[in-house]
């Protein structure tokens, strides 16, 4: 299983910098190559103008990248996990899955690039006029996400375990948090990984269980799950991860306000306001993203450790804790005591080794 475990990780991790540099690499060409400024040129001489174009263009970007990167997302997404069975999930589910996500994709895609064109033209300070849109449109997304996202992937249905139930509901209430329910979903369905989830904000707060958890831990060990993702909720994390989320979208738009006539003369491109310049936009995105991931990480693992504590002290059940973390360690084949290299890009949770080490020391004090 360790061999197992870490082959796996070991894949994911490779394909996942192979995926970035590939798409680093087809965005370079594509402004590059002046195949950017093209497909506008000729979407135009087809009396394609306004939003329109914008729609147009973006659909055509969104189908060129998906075409070139299908290998890896087919490789990554389906052939890895069925070759270490982690799911059943059929090929035509899956292509339904990805048509799913892709059209959702393309939605808010066109919604946050319509605006952001739009706010480009009226404002001249829009690097920040622009953030704050980001950022409200991401808080809404949170929101909706539970009610109207998760059910076009997984089937909801109440917990149907009453005895369960109501202790969730119990530990809700000692943590002092509101929750509309508590969901189960069918995740079998996709993977055979065990995940828990409190999620939506506001009046859409609720648990959702997947069946692959529901159905392989005990009462105790699902309780410590949940009691680690109330914590989030009873430390402030959303807010505070709203707010560092909040200044990293500010600060990518600053930079690409400041630095955008730079390399759009090195692209051959008059202003950011023209079409072809979408993809530099991408561009920034991913570097940006691959600048601040380390800072991001360590952040989230922080994060994550408070919680770990809060769930040990309100639950008491640290033999729980351990079990459920070694019993997530198989399920899910993670890499339990992974490079610091590693850890330092790719892990947002401390590694389960370390989250083990902490029940421990609970044990012996």
């Amino acid at each position: 299983m360790a061999n197992s475990a870490k082959s796996y990780s070991h894949w994911k991790y490779t394909l996942s910098i192979i995926d970035t540099v590939y798409s680093i690499a087809l965005i370079l060409i594509f402004l590059g190559s002046g195949l950017s400024l093209s497909l506008e040129v000729f979407l135009k001489s087809l009396g394609i103008n306004g939003y329109f174009l914008t729609a147009v263009f973006l659909l055509a970007v969104f189908l060129l990248y998906y075409l070139f990167n299908l290998p890896f997302s087919l490789y990554s997404g389906f052939i890895l996990e069925h070759r270490f069975n982690l799911t059943k999930q059929r090929i035509g589910d899956w292509w339904l899955d990805q048509l799913k996500s892709s059209v959702l994709g393309y939605v808010f895609s066109l919604i946050l690039i319509l605006t952001f064109y739009w706010v480009l033209s009226k404002f001249s300070q829009w690097w920040f006029m622009i953030s704050v849109f980001w950022i409200i449109f991401s808080i809404i997304l949170a929101k909706l996400t539970p009610v109207f996202i998760i059910p076009l992937f997984f089937k909801y249905k109440q917990l149907e375990d009453q005895l369960l139930r109501q202790r969730i509901f119990g530990l809700a209430q000692k943590m002092q948090i509101n929750i509309l329910d508590v969901f189960e979903i069918d995740f079998s369905k996709k993977t055979l990984k065990a995940n828990a989830a409190f999620t939506g904000m506001g009046k859409t707060k609720r648990v959702i269980l997947a069946d692959t958890l529901k159905d392989k831990y005990t009462n105790d060990e699902v309780e410590v799950i949940l009691a680690h993702e109330f914590a989030h909720y009873q430390l402030r994390h959303i807010i505070k991860l709203i707010a560092i989320n909040s200044l990293i979208t500010l600060g990518l738009f600053y930079l690409i306000f400041k630095t955008n006539s730079y390399f759009l003369e090195v692209f051959k491109l008059d202003s950011l306001a023209q079409l072809a310049g979408l993809p530099l936009v991408f561009l920034y995105f991913i570097v940006f993203g691959i600048v601040t991931r380390p800072l991001e990480a360590f952040i989230s693992r922080s994060f994550e450790k408070e919680a770990d504590n809060l769930a040990l002290k309100v639950t008491n059940s640290k033999e729980a804790f351990i079990s459920l973390m070694e019993k997530l360690a198989g399920q899910n084949l993670a890499d339990r005591s992974p490079h610091p290299l590693i850890k330092l890009f790719f892990f947002d949770h401390p590694p389960i080794d370390e989250r083990i080490a902490l029940a421990r020391e609970y044990l012996s004090s």
